[in-house]
This record gives C-alpha cells, structure tokens and sequence, in this order.
C-alpha cells in the first residue's frame, strides 16, 4: 500500500520550533500539578525516581512515533502509521478512538478550566458562570484553529511559554529551600502490591502522554519528516528534566504532599508565601488551557483523515478554501466537545482516554516493524539503534500496561471497538479506494 500525497490545499506554515512549543504543550497539562502528590501516595521516597523512569520508559514510544513520522508527509499519526501497516480497518479503529479520547478530552479540561478560574471568582464554579467559561473558552479555541494553523500554532506556543514559567520560577526558588530527607523520606511501596504498582505507572503515563497527538496535523507542518522527530525527542528530553525537578521541589518542601489536593501551590506557599502560591495557581489555569487549545488543534486532524478515507460525512473532509484548514471538522469536534461538557456525559468517555492511548501506542509500536522493514532506504528515514528492539520493548511495555488497567475500562473500551467496527462496516458511497 502507498501512502496518499499531502493535500496541497493544506497551509504548510508550523516550523521546527513551533512543533517543538506545541508538542511540549501537549504534554505538559494540568497533571503536572496533581502529580506529585499522587505519585507520592503511590511510591512513597521512589516517587523522583518513578517519574523519571517514567520518562525514559514513555521515551521508547516517543522513539517508536518519531521512526513513524520520519516516514510521511500526511497527515493522521497513529491512524495513519497503522492504515499503512495492517491495512483499513486497523488504522480507522485506532483513528476512531483516538478521537473519542480527543472529544473527551476537551470536555473534561473544559470543566478543569472552570474549576481553576473558581479559584479566582467563585461564580465560574456554578451555573451560568460554569457555563459562560466552558463556552468561552471551547468557542475561542475553535475560532483560533478555524482561522488557520499558523494562529493555533502561534497561540500554543505562547500558552506553553505562559505554563512553563511558574514551573520554572518554582524550582529556581524552591531549590534553595530543599529538605533532601524530607524528599526521600516516607513509606515505600510493596512491589508485590500489583494493583498498586499498575495504578502508579498508568498515572505516570498519563502525566506523559498528549505526545503522539503532534504528527496528526503533519499535513500543516513545513517539514515534518524532519522537524516532527526531533519535536518529539527535544519534547521528551525537556519534560522529563522539568518533571523530574518539580518532583524533587515539591518532595522537599511539603511535608504531607501526598494528602495536598493542591501540591504545587502548596508547596510554593511553604517556601514562596502566598504570592508565589498565586502563580502556580495561575499557572495551573494556563496549563489547562494550553493543553486544550492542543486537543482542539490535533484532535480534528483525526476526524479529517478519518473522513478524507470515506468515514464520515463528506463534509468533514474538505478544506477550507480561503483558511486553508480543516473547518468543517473543527468545527464539529468544537460543538460536540462543548455539548459533552455542558451536560457532563463525558465522563464515561474521559475513563477510556489511558486505554484509548494505549490503542495507539500498541499499534504505533507495531507498525514501526513493518514500516522499518518497508522503508528501510527512504533518504532521511530515521533509523532506531538496535533495529527491531525499541519498538518490541515499547509494544511489550504497552501491552503490560494494557493488563493492568481496570476491567470496566477495558470492556469500555471493547464496546467503543465494537462500535466503530460497525461504523466501518458503512464507508460513503461517493468515496473511491
């Protein structure tokens, strides 16, 4: 099977530099704020080093995606990786709920974003004030990605600016305030606690994963065999170094962290006073609202490639002659995402999102042997050392991950496959391949 050519109607306009800013945005959320006091719950004084074996861990991944992407110029990521792997129906099913973990997504950080402004004016918290700030915020973020690529990516870049400063600002003067006892000290996990230890590594991927979104929009980006590989490995390297810094802060300043529902200000309050505890708080709402403003950008690039395949209605494949995007399904994720939010049945699909991930991780690391193989000589392919080893590791990985995951998730995840298998089943008539 060959790849499809990039549709020239698409605006190539995000540079190197610009993925980088929205790869990192895609990660960086609002778990970095609940993470460390749940990571210490779950792994008492090995919590620092959990987070970032983490990150090397989820690195393996990232390499089995950045191998992917160095192969296409379209675009649709994990869809698109296993389409041309294992044929249709594996790339449509991993594409589907993908996508529902995108909807779900922005209807949770939608309400998230609400819950953080109350912090601030109490009336966001009820009523026509929640109200007013889902809307606001799902209908300005929409308009940003209607409006071109070049302004969303512009917006991430400077909402992960926005985010990273106060994590900065918190290191750089909680360093000098550190209990290293204080950090290592607490009750260590029972490594034969399974359940214990699977909870812990699907939170601490959880706090990683948004990275496999950023090859979906590859159809926009200026060069993405080259620029999406080291997007993601630059991605990778700085998130973990950031993870691991505010862990080791947030570990040595707070006594009680894992009890904290608010660690991070908490902690900057304990050594920074309540100023301090102010911007991480502001902090939190930004990194909120960047990492929607990801979702709303990455997750119709799906729903496109989706429909461009005969998926669909018609519609959602088109681009938009003068904006040059993918209107039409913007626009639908926009509407649905905002419905899900307002009437709060989201949250069912929000428990599939880590099962969801794990879809596409599976079948990424699993199309990266075939593709290896298929596009061996392709100039400028990125070529992985060890051949075949980090992809087995990373499939290997997931599939452990897999298993550990609750069995309500699991069979929810079974029926949204069941479904779209169904959807499947009933392409356009007006589509030919």
């Amino acid at each position: 099977m060959s790849t499809a050519p990039p549709d020239p109607q698409l605006e190539r306009a995000v540079s190197r530099w610009q993925i980088v800013g929205l790869s990192i945005n895609d990660v960086i959320g609002s778990g970095i704020y609940l993470l460390p006091a749940a990571t210490v719950a779950l792994l008492g004084p090995f919590s620092l080093w959990g987070v970032v074996a983490a990150g090397i861990v989820v690195a393996l991944l990232v390499l089995c995606y950045a191998q992917a992407a160095s192969y296409f110029d379209e675009p649709g990521g994990s869809y698109l990786y296993a389409r041309e792997a294992f044929g249709r129906f594996a790339g449509f099913e991993i594409g589907w709920m993908i996508w529902l973990t995108r909807i779900s997504s922005a209807a949770a950080l939608s309400n998230a974003l609400a819950d953080a402004v109350a912090r601030f004016w109490p009336w966001a918290g009820h009523d026509i004030g929640r109200v007013a700030i889902i809307v606001v915020s799902l209908g300005f973020l929409t308009a940003v990605n209607v409006a071109g690529v070049r302004s969303a990516a512009r917006t991430g870049v400077i909402l992960v600016i926005g985010k990273l400063l106060p994590l900065l600002l918190f290191v750089a003067i909680g360093v000098f305030y550190v209990d290293t006892d204080l950090a290592f000290s607490g009750v260590r996990p029972d490594p034969h606690d399974l359940q214990r230890m699977g909870e812990a590594a699907l939170l601490l991927l959880y706090a990683y994963a948004g990275f496999e979104n950023i090859p979906a929009a590859a159809g926009e980006y200026k060069n993405p065999r080259r620029d999406i590989p080291f997007a993601l490995i630059t991605m990778i390297i700085t998130v973990t170094v950031i993870y691991g810094a505010v862990q080791f802060i947030a570990q040595g300043t707070l006594a009680g962290l894992a009890s904290s529902p608010t660690p991070l200000a908490d902690a900057a309050a304990s050594f920074g006073g309540l100023t301090l505890a102010l911007i991480l708080t502001v902090g939190a709402t930004i990194s909120i609202l960047g990492t929607n403003s990801n979702t709303m950008m990455m997750g119709p690039r799906f729903l496109f490639a989706l429909a461009r395949d005969g998926y669909g209605p018609k519609i959602l494949a088109q681009v938009h002659p003068r904006l040059r995007t993918p209107a039409a399904a913007i626009i639908a994720q926009g509407l649905i995402a905002l419905a899900l939010a307002l009437s709060g049945s989201f949250v069912q699909l929000a428990l599939l999102s880590m099962t969801t991930r794990l879809f596409a991780y599976i079948g990424t690391a699993a199309a990266v042997l075939v593709l290896a193989r298929r596009f061996r000589d392709r100039p400028g392919a990125l070529k992985l050392p060890g051949g075949p080893l980090i992809p087995i590791l990373a499939l290997v990985l997931c599939l452990a991950l897999f298993a550990s995951a609750s069995w309500q998730n699991i069979a929810a995840a079974g029926i949204a496959f069941a479904v779209g298998a169904v959807i499947y089943m009933f392409p356009r008539r007006d589509h030919q391949g």
